[in-house]
């Protein structure tokens, strides 16, 4: 079964978005902070310069930290059941980020409803920094 006859509230097509930012360099460092990662590649302009970049850029798993915020704001952290994420593509201070997702599959069970979602942060002016996949276990009605 593809499609969410069993629970109304969701169903394959489905989708939601977010947007975060613009990003300031304040943003990368608190979160450097936050997860313990002091690459001075995203806090020391000079040290980014010098490895070929044109400056400071955010850390991949800062975008990851918001899409699972907007993964789990919409369906439910307690239902997470899978959560996957690819680095595609650098995000820069001034960036501001969509996140979307768009329910791709529905299955009823014993056990609840499961439901797959795509995932996607993207750059305005840019294309997608990372993409992803999760699966909730949402309770059956």
């Amino acid at each position: 079964m593809t499609t969410a006859q069993a629970s109304p509230a969701v169903r394959v097509g489905d989708m939601a978005e977010r947007s975060f930012g613009p990003l300031t360099v304040t943003d990368i460092v608190r979160y450097a902070g936050a997860s313990g990662d002091f690459n001075p590649l995203h806090h020391d302009d000079a040290a980014a310069k010098a490895a070929g970049f044109p400056g400071v850029f955010s850390i991949g798993m800062f975008q990851a930290a918001l899409v699972g915020t907007f993964a789990t704001d919409w369906l439910g952290a307690e239902t997470v059941r899978r959560f996957t994420t690819r680095f595609k593509e650098q995000v820069w201070p001034g960036d501001t980020l969509t996140v979307a997702g768009s329910v791709t599959s529905v299955r009823p069970g014993v056990e609840g409803i499961a439901v797959e979602v795509d995932l996607a942060c993207t750059r305005d002016g840019g294309g997608v920094a990372i993409s992803g996949r999760a699966e909730f276990l949402l309770p059956n009605p």
